[in-house]
């Protein structure tokens, strides 16, 4: 063994000494290294961000938080906490020469309410029991918020919010957002009868500065003011769309990216046709998405697409209902342009039987990448509300959603491929309760729609937690919750997303072989 060998030997003993050096390693097969799976292992540390519930005075938000429980390996230490946030008003006018402001520590004008207070808005004490805290007005806070330890896997909190009169009147529900740096929101609008904000919500202690880019039917919507948008360290920040642009467009698509840090996305829309609700983002571009649960007594839905791509789609639409996969007549398929937003009018395609709807590349078109989102309205004339139903992705292991009551919840179940059994457990009670579960078969093509279970003695509101068994087809899923009001069937929408509960672990061990050169 030479000089360099040992020197080698030697620095490597110590980096292990001081610093726990690993290498990746694997069984002794004969000379042949095999690789071990990863072990899954539950997340230590999660960031929810909940936007400014409502800008009307009449307002009543009910913000409910969970961890499930059940997570093996998460320990018995952690705390999960949602503290009031700062909101600022930009003017999107100088938000372009306002990255340096951003940078040093976010100096915007125009703050609605004095600093983030110590206490805590929200706290959890014990995994699988909900908290619910109220809030009235305009002045409800929008809330940055932290698990760690046994208190992080699937940590959800709902914001509801009930708005009784007024054009923004409704229900306004919303499962608060982790972090991220690029959002798209098909479905929103410019028109004069919208009053659409985007909400940038920041959690870190530095300040973010964020793009805001609208596509329309014709491609990117002109805007010189949605570049370098500053989001101050742990603020929120609200930014009405039609001041982005000229414009007026009834069906645009939002793409939200950061420049520096990250932020929590989501649009919030009043519509003075009537009716207002959360634009959440949806899933991921793809080629093939599912946009699970709309209701049985949908009165119109349109479905919003976008090509994210430099590609045209052609999508196949089909709508998965209780009996099985059928296309609707005289909406069999969709074209979208490369980087513009197409819309497609489904009128009343429920009729009476709740269902979800399947896009797939159309036979002989282009497998390109969209993004998409459906708008459904239940009710007519003044009585009507409206929601949104992002496209969401299956649920690998676990998803839970938060704020359900004894009357008025629906959970939508959708197994676009293969026949999937799934398990959903009801928690405990804000209020007190006892957990009850229950299983259900989903079969292949088909959504089932069903009332869940409620705590027995149930006091308060409950979360849901859906788990699929394994060995069945993909799950989607999503949680319709109806609180009608003087004849209005006031509803909101939340979709199940994947909780990403866990995260695989590579096995590792110390390994100073290779830094031997072979001398």
């Amino acid at each position: 063994m030479n000089r360099t060998t040992l020197s080698l030997i030697a620095v490597a003993t110590a980096l292990a000494a001081v610093t726990g050096f690993a290498a990746l390693t694997a069984p002794d097969t004969g000379g042949t290294a095999a690789a071990q799976t990863p072990a899954k292992l539950p997340v230590e540390r999660t960031s929810q961000l909940c936007p400014a519930p409502s800008v009307s005075d009449v307002a009543e938000t009910t913000y409910t938080s969970i961890t499930p429980a059940g997570t093996a390996d998460a320990g018995t230490a952690g705390s999960a906490e949602l503290m009031e946030s700062v909101v600022t008003l930009v003017d999107p006018a100088d938000a372009g020469a306002s990255d340096d402001k951003a940078k040093d520590g976010g100096d915007v004008a125009g703050a609605k309410k004095d600093p983030a207070k110590d206490k805590p808005f929200v706290s959890l004490k014990e995994p699988g029991k909900p908290v619910s805290v109220e809030a009235s007005g305009a002045e409800a806070p929008a809330l940055v918020g932290t698990a760690t330890g046994r208190f992080a896997p699937g940590w959800t909190t709902q914001q509801t919010t009930m708005v009784s009169v007024g054009d923004a009147r409704g229900v306004l529900g919303l499962t608060c957002t982790a972090p991220d740096t690029d959002f798209w929101f098909p479905g929103a609008s410019t028109e004069r009868s919208r009053q659409d904000y985007v909400h940038l919500t920041n959690p870190d202690d530095t300040a973010a500065v964020a793009d805001i880019e609208l596509y329309g039917k014709d491609g990117a919507v002109k805007s010189e003011v949605g570049e370098g948008i500053p989001v101050p360290a742990r603020a929120s920040v609200p930014v009405l769309l039609s001041t982005l642009t000229t414009e007026a467009a009834a069906d645009v698509t939002v793409h939200v990216t950061t420049r520096s840090g990250r932020v929590g996305a989501a649009v919030r829309v009043a519509d003075s046709a009537g009716g207002s609700d959360w634009l959440a983002a949806a899933a991921d571009p793809a080629s093939r998405l599912v946009l699970p649960g709309i209701p049985a007594d949908a009165t119109d839905v349109r479905l919003v697409a976008f090509a994210t791509g430099s590609d045209d789609a052609d999508l196949k639409v089909q709508l998965a209902g209780a009996d099985g996969t059928i296309t609707p007549a005289g909406s069999e398929s969709l074209h979208i342009k490369s980087q513009m937003t197409a819309t497609l009018e489904l009128a009343d395609i429920t009729k009476g039987q709740a269902g979800s709807l399947i896009l797939t590349p159309a036979e002989g078109g282009r497998a390109a990448p969209v993004v998409a989102a459906l708008r459904v309205v239940r009710g007519k004339g003044d009585k009507r509300e409206i929601a949104f139903i992002p496209a969401t992705a299956p649920i690998a292991s676990r998803s839970t959603v938060a704020d359900n009551r004894a009357k008025g919840s629906t959970l939508s179940l959708t197994a676009p491929g293969a026949t999937a059994k799934v398990k959903v457990t009801a928690s405990a009670g804000t209020g007190g309760g006892e957990p009850a579960e229950k299983t259900y078969t989903v079969k292949g093509g088909t959504t089932l729609a069903v009332t869940p279970p409620v705590p027995a003695g149930l006091k308060g509101s409950y979360a849901l937690t859906v788990e699929p068994e394994p060995g069945g087809g993909p799950v989607h899923a999503a949680r319709t919750l109806a609180l009608p009001e003087d004849g209005v069937p006031m509803f909101t929408v939340q979709t199940l997303p994947d909780d990403r509960g866990t995260v695989s672990v590579p096995k590792a061990k110390e390994d100073l072989s290779i830094l031997d050169d072979g001398s």
